[in-house]
């Protein structure tokens, strides 16, 4: 995000507002902006003007749970403001709340002529991204009413509908015609002599298919009634360190994320569920992978988003005839749930997206793990079937039977890499190059070897199957022998990257390897050389684990995976490095994340720049990160789980 919008997050709904609380519907700024549910656009614009101008900013909105700022009108030295606005702003389930307090600052009666700018232009999210795509929408048609107290938009395309409705108390004086499309609401203010007059205005969200009541909060005070009492439910019970009070406040930080974070879905049996939304802006809804990991790291303080989680992919989980257009297999779990037009219109593939080669082993460490911590066998028989139908898509279709290893293609129209490291040219070699044809990643395999054990125990501790549980093993230590005779770099002491389809070694240094150690695919000899290679300068830098060792032709410190720094994956080395008995450097690791996160009130991006911490006292951003994500929220709690508080 530019530090001109500032993100407010509740569930499935999120606003960006900038520094004056204004949305101004700017397509192709690479950043959202307006008020979006449910990957649509329900507020394109929401502009203030006062007396025909728009104000000066006084005191910007700054980053928190609800939106504040302070303006006041054009002027100069010798002539104070005549008056102060005063806007707070909210969004809660599919709804934004707005006071506007405008206060006389002068000793006689005034009049101010107050107007808002409405529109909203229903965009889906994928319009809105800077990849330069555009997509006809035959037939759709946009309306607008005004009602007593407001306006109202409407949005029609075939069988989609779509509503936003803006109320205001007071009901504004008029409602006039922009030219645009958009809606000026205007209201005529008296006010008395250092007088004070207040508007309250409600925007309700209607997506296609929402059959909710949906409640509207009152005002933004109410607002933050309801967040107080969602991150209170998230923290209650969890221990936090005392000997390490910036761990504490980032495992805070990262609980309250959470609790913001939650979107609906769906059980096997129609039940509502709250599940880890992938993060914001432009991820807020169910990413397979990424709830699966968020849960993991979880688990041990908070339970119940795991069983939430399992339950929503075992929903979703591919059945049937295999789906070519949407990479689905019987038995693989989902990567990718959108509810948007262009998704319901198959217009993009990502209404059930099936593109990722590692969320199905890791459904299967989510319910091996979340069975051993919470002693919970109910959900385990429960999804029997659902783990038997994974580990075939892993024997099958997802090739450790043909190929000795999960297999992926890149898929024309959806994901070219289809393992943690999704973005074109993630998975390359030193020299920059990008493998063809089928690609084994070196990550997925240790996520297929846990996953063989930990089912293998589930199903002779809680399913009674023993001869199952012996196949599964002995695949799991087939996975091991084969992956150290195959994707071990003698020359670097060190894994590869992956394995082209023709089992060539992609030979890039990348942090992938530290998930061999949190999975313990790696004999101890191998992960402890691996362990502690990832804490050479090349490959730390000072806030973290880089993706891709420097050096390489293949590092830009810029680049999404090819050099960055990730908090999740941090996390996960920082548990393999425990795991390996690497105490030391887990700890360098955990210190130099927590000590990121207090540069940025105690919040942990989705992923920061690989600059070294020598050259640059403070982490460099990534230009494009989501400022709230789930996996980096819950991150500072697996550093818990692997240090401890100290």
């Amino acid at each position: 995000m530019t530090d001109r919008h500032h993100l407010l997050v509740h569930g499935a709904t999120f606003a960006a507002v900038g520094d004056r609380g204004d949305i101004s519907g700017v397509r192709g700024s690479g950043a959202p902006d307006g008020l979006f549910v449910r990957d649509a656009r329900h507020l394109s614009r929401w502009q203030l003007t006062v007396d025909g101008a728009v104000p000066e900013v006084l005191t910007p909105v700054t980053e928190g749970d609800a939106a504040r700022c302070v303006l006041v009108p054009r002027g100069g030295r010798q002539e104070p403001p005549a008056h102060t606005v005063f806007r707070h702003q909210a969004v809660g389930d599919s709804s934004f709340v707005e006071s506007l307090r405008v206060t006389s600052n002068r000793p006689v009666p005034t009049t101010v002529r107050l107007a808002l700018t409405a529109d909203a232009d229903f965009a889906d999210q994928f319009e809105l991204r800077s990849d330069h795509r555009t997509y006809v929408k035959p037939g759709a048609v946009r309306s607008r009413e005004v009602t007593g107290d407001g306006i109202e938009f409407t949005y029609r395309r075939a069988e989609w509908r779509s509503r936003t409705a803006i109320t205001a108390d007071p009901a504004p004086d008029a409602v006039e015609e922009t030219g645009t499309g958009a809606r000026r609401l205007v209201w005529t203010l008296e006010l008395p002599a250092h007088g004070t007059c207040e508007l309250l205005l409600r925007v309700i969200a209607r997506p296609h298919g929402e059959k909710r009541a949906v409640r509207v909060p009152r005002d933004p005070a109410a607002v933050h009634g309801q967040r107080q009492a969602r991150e209170a439910e998230f923290m209650e019970g969890v221990a936090f360190p005392t000997g390490w009070p910036e761990l504490a406040e980032a495992c805070a930080r990262g609980l309250a994320d959470l609790a913001a974070l939650q979107v609906p879905a769906g059980g096997p049996d129609g039940e509502e569920l709250r599940v880890p939304a992938a993060g914001a802006p432009w991820y807020l809804t169910l990413i397979g992978r990424d709830a699966l990991l968020t849960s993991l790291f979880a688990l041990p303080y908070r339970p119940r988003p795991a069983a939430a989680t399992l339950l929503a992919l075992a929903t979703t989980q591919a059945t049937g005839p295999a789906a070519p257009s949407r990479v689905a297999q019987p038995g693989k779990i989902v990567h990718e749930v959108r509810h948007g037009e262009l998704a319901h219109f198959g217009q993009v593939p990502f209404g059930r997206y099936y593109g990722s080669v590692d969320a199905t082993p890791l459904f299967l460490v989510l319910l091996g793990a979340y069975v051993e911590q919470t002693g919970d066998t109910e959900l385990a028989r429960g999804l029997e079937r659902h783990a038997r139908a994974a580990v075939g898509w892993m024997l099958d279709h997802g090739g450790l039977t043909s190929r000795g290893y999960l297999v992926y293609r890149a898929d024309e129209g959806g994901l070219a890499n289809q393992n943690w490291k999704d973005s074109p040219g993630a998975i390359c070699c030193a020299d920059g190059t990008r493998p063809t044809g089928a690609v084994m990643a070196a990550g997925a395999q240790g996520y297929a070897y846990d996953a063989l054990r930990r089912t293998a125990w589930v199903a002779r501790t809680v399913w009674a199957d023993e001869t199952y549980a012996a196949l599964l093993e002995q695949a799991a230590a087939d996975l091991r022998d084969r992956f150290q005779r195959d994707f071990w770099m003698p020359e670097h002491s060190f894994p590869a990257l992956a394995l082209d389809g023709r089992g060539r070694r992609i030979d890039a240094l990348a942090s992938d390897a530290g998930h061999l150690l949190w999975s313990g695919l790696l004999d101890k000899e191998y992960g402890e050389a691996v362990g502690r290679r990832l804490l050479e300068p090349d490959f730390f830098s000072g806030w973290g684990v880089r993706t891709v060792a420097a050096g390489q032709a293949a590092y830009h410190p810029l680049s999404y995976h090819r050099g960055s720094v990730w908090p999740h994956d941090n996390a996960l080395i920082t548990l393999g490095l425990a795991r390996y008995g690497l105490h030391d450097e887990a700890r360098t690791v955990a210190h130099a994340l927590v000590d990121a996160a207090s540069t940025a009130g105690h919040r942990l991006p989705e992923v920061l720049a690989g600059y070294g911490r020598d050259t640059h006292p403070e982490p460099v951003p990534y230009p494009h990160a989501c400022v709230r994500e789930s996996r980096s929220a819950a991150a500072p709690l697996a550093l818990l789980t692997a240090v401890g508080g100290v």
